[in-house]
């Protein structure tokens, strides 16, 4: 039936389709999320001067995981040395999903007010989100399972919650399988249903 139909023609009909939907469609916005950053050093009292910085950048903390040891894998100890702890802190504050590469890469900036005499970083600050349906982290670096977001950061979905708990996957990483995270990430999971209970979400 297209074979009277000329490549002019099909391009036509393509662009007013296209106008049409943008015309007659509207989206809803995506629902606000809840933000926390993982912070990684060898020097604890950073964990208190970066969470002021942090705070005045995207507000009021509402909970705070412990501290823990990093044992999960040697990829930091070349730039940041041995002994190093793990502590994740959530804001009270929600916000759009899509804001999240620009946290990135202000979360980038301060890693780089905090370098070591070689130039290594002496903290790194991990930046993701979470809702009722998942955990998303982001990341400056490509892989299979990510997408791309924006200016140069990717993100992934490293956690889902299905059967009444997270469910990992494959490439989950090792620490976000583990049950004192799992945990501390139910708990932040509850606060958010609090936060946004009544809103559909």
């Amino acid at each position: 039936m297209f074979a009277n139909i000329c490549p002019q023609m099909l391009c036509n009909l393509h662009r007013n389709t296209v106008k049409l939907i943008r015309m007659n469609t509207s989206f809803p916005a995506p629902h606000p999320v809840k933000l926390f950053i993982g912070m990684l050093s060898q020097d604890v009292s950073l964990f208190d001067r970066i969470s002021e910085r942090l705070r005045n950048s995207f507000g009021p903390v509402d909970m705070e995981s412990p501290l823990w040891s990093w044992v999960h894998t040697d990829y930091y100890e070349k730039e940041m040395g041995k002994g190093l702890k793990r502590k994740f802190i959530f804001f009270q504050d929600l916000i759009g999903p899509g804001n999240i590469a620009g946290i990135k890469l202000k979360t980038i900036e301060l890693e780089n007010d905090y370098l070591n005499e070689t130039g290594g970083r002496r903290i790194n600050l991990d930046p993701g989100y979470l809702d009722s349906a998942k955990l998303v982290l982001v990341s400056t670096k490509d892989f299979s399972h990510r997408i791309y977001l924006d200016r140069g950061i990717y993100g992934e979905v490293t956690l889902a919650y299905s059967g009444r708990d997270y469910q990992i996957f494959p490439f989950t990483y090792p620490d976000f399988r583990k049950p004192e995270y799992l945990d501390i990430f139910r708990k932040a999971r509850e606060i958010y249903k609090g936060q946004t209970r009544g809103s559909g979400i």
